[in-house]
């Protein structure tokens, strides 16, 4: 006599699934402050994602084994993807810069391991003359929170804000950043 046991319901199954493994990725570079936007397409093997500085790429998911393509010509973001990655509780391992620059080696909580490759997505990598710069990010995250009816405090915000992406190039170092972090903070 053979038991017959009824269809994995994978909607409601505790079970993590490498199916969704892309969108749990595109999850946490989303919940990270050093990516503007992420996606995955569920089942899929690419996640595409967003860079602060308005740069596109995609991860494509691999067999965990060395592949021969070309080693990217310019930096990449290989540890800040890593790890938000490890932030997320679906994945806990992401090796960055395993086995060459390009890529991330990362492992599910269910043991399942994927080389990612990274690659910039070449059909929409934005013009350098039109990427963003830190001085103008901060002075439209400025000219935003005063185009919203402000507080007086929020008005003295944004024009503190305006006043150092006027003067950046004359700005410290930790002037600058804290800057930035506040201007993150506003446009969220």
């Amino acid at each position: 006599m053979t038991a017959e046991f009824p269809p994995i319901d994978r909607d409601k199954s505790p079970l993590f699934d490498a199916d969704h493994d892309p969108v749990r990725i595109a999850d946490a570079l989303r919940r990270s402050p050093h990516f503007a936007a992420a996606d995955a397409d569920p089942g899929g093997d690419t996640v595409w994602f967003t860079t602060e500085a308005g740069i596109n790429y995609t991860l494509t998911f691999k067999d965990a084994e060395p592949t021969d393509d070309d080693l990217l010509t310019e930096p990449v973001l290989t540890e800040a993807i890593a790890a938000a990655i490890l932030n997320h509780p679906g994945f806990v391992i992401a090796d960055a810069d395993s086995p060459r620059e390009d890529t991330i080696t990362v492992q599910t909580r269910n043991l399942v391991r994927h080389l990612l490759v990274l690659d910039v997505d070449r059909g929409n990598v934005l013009a350098p003359e039109d990427l963003s710069t830190p001085a103008v990010d901060v002075a439209l995250a400025a000219d935003k929170l005063l185009a919203s009816d402000p507080s007086d405090s929020e008005r003295a915000t944004a024009e503190l804000l305006n006043y150092v992406a006027a003067t950046w190039d004359k700005q410290d170092l930790p002037l600058r950043e804290h800057a930035q972090a506040v201007a993150r903070t506003l446009t969220r």
